[in-house]
C-alpha cells in the first residue's frame, strides 16, 4: 500500500506514519516544512517532500490512501486569517485537485476539528453533540475545518476520491514544546510538571473540556482509513470519542498519578482571548457512527496520564 501524509513530521503525522508502516504500508510519502526526526528519517520506505503544501502538490504521485493532518492550528488560524485561509482551504482543495487528477479514487482522511461546532448565543448547541448535529462554528479555524468537510464531501459525491472526515477532539498529552493551538494548555498543564517545569492554565480551572489521547486519536483516523464503505456509510464527518474532563480535573488526576504537589506547578492565569475560544467549543460529544467501528475514549484522565508516562520511557 502506498500512503501520503500530509503534516507527516508533525506529533500526529509521525504516530500515524509508525502505525501504517507497521501494518504493512510499503511506501509511505511524508510532506511537511521539515523532515521528521529518529527512526522515520532513516526507514527507507518514507520518501519526504519539504516544504509548503501548495508547492509539493504537482510532486505527489498517485497512492492509495491520503491522510491530510497539515493545518494551521487554531489560535494561529485567528491571528493570521489569510495564512489560515491559504493553508486550511486553499491548500486542501488544491490536494482534493491533485488527488482528482489521478483518476484512481483513493481513499483520503481528512482531520477535521470540534472547533467546528461553536457556542452561538442565539443558537446554543445542544448539551450533547451529535455526528449529525448542525456545526456552528465560532473561529477561523473551525470556519475553515467545516469548509475542508463540505469540499471532501462533494469531491466523494462527485467520485473524485473516498473521503472520511474525522473530527478530532483536543489531543492530550501531546510531548514536546507548546504549539500554537488555543488548546496548547491542555498538555502543557501535565506535561510541563511532569518535568518539574511551571506550566500556566488560561482558562476557568472548571471549564469543561473534552480530550482524546494519542493513542486514541491514532486508532480513530486509522479506523477511518480502513473501513469499507458500508461500515463508514454518510459522507459527513464522523466525531471520534473524547473524554471529558475539566483543567481542574486533569490537575487532580496528575497528582494521583504522579504525587501530590505535582500540580503545584499549574498557574491559574486566564487569558480572556484564548478562554474565549475554548469555551466556544462544546465538551460534550455522542460519537456513535465511530462506536460502531469499534473506538472508545479512556475511561479516566488518570489513564491519559499514565499513557503518556509509558510512551515518554
Amino acid at each position: 500500500m502506498r500512503v501520503i501524509v500530509t503534516g507527516g513530521a508533525g506529533f500526529l503525522g509521525q504516530l500515524v506514519t509508525k502505525r501504517l508502516l507497521n501494518d504493512g504500508a510499503d511506501h509511505v510519502t511524508l510532506v511537511d516544512l521539515a523532515a521528521p526526526r529518529g527512526s522515520l528519517a532513516a526507514d527507507p520506505r518514507i520518501e519526504l517532500r519539504l516544504g509548503d503544501l501548495a508547492e509539493t502538490l504537482t510532486t505527489l504521485e498517485p497512492a492509495d490512501l491520503v491522510v491530510h493532518l497539515a493545518a494551521v492550528v487554531s489560535s494561529a488560524a485567528e491571528d493570521d486569517f489569510d495564512l489560515g485561509m491559504r493553508v486550511n482551504i486553499d491548500a486542501t482543495r488544491g490536494l482534493l485537485d491533485r488527488v482528482r487528477a489521478w483518476r484512481t479514487a483513493p481513499v483520503v482522511v481528512f482531520s477535521s476539528s470540534l472547533a467546528v461546532f461553536g457556542a452561538d448565543p442565539h443558537l446554543p448547541p445542544p448539551d450533547v453533540v451529535a455526528d449529525d448535529t448542525l456545526p456552528r462554528p465560532q473561529s477561523s479555524y473551525g470556519v475553515q475545518k467545516l469548509i475542508g468537510e463540505h469540499l471532501v464531501a462533494d469531491y466523494t459525491r462527485k467520485g473524485f476520491l473516498h473521503g472520511r472526515s474525522v473530527r478530532l477532539m483536543t489531543v492530550a498529552v501531546r510531548p514536546g514544546a507548546p504549539n500554537a493551538a488555543a488548546s496548547s494548555f491542555v498538555s502543557g498543564i501535565i506535561r510541563e510538571p511532569l518535568a518539574g517545569v511551571e506550566s500556566i492554565c488560561p482558562v476557568d480551572p472548571d471549564l469543561p473540556i473534552i480530550v482524546s489521547s494519542p493513542r486514541a486519536t491514532v486508532d480513530g483516523i486509522l479506523a477511518a482509513a480502513h473501513a469499507d464503505e458500508a461500515s463508514w456509510g454518510s459522507r459527513t464527518a464522523m466525531n471520534l470519542p473524547g473524554l471529558t474532563t475539566t483543567p481542574r480535573e486533569m490537575a487532580a488526576a496528575l497528582d494521583r498519578v504522579a504525587g501530590t504537589g505535582t500540580s503545584g506547578l499549574i498557574r491559574w492565569e486566564r487569558d480572556p482571548g484564548i478562554e474565549e475560544i475554548v469555551a466556544s467549543w462544546p465538551a460534550r460529544f455522542a460519537a456513535t457512527r465511530a462506536e460502531r467501528l469499534g473506538l472508545s475514549s479512556a475511561a479516566s484522565f488518570d489513564d491519559i496520564v499514565r499513557t503518556y508516562l509509558e510512551d515518554r520511557g
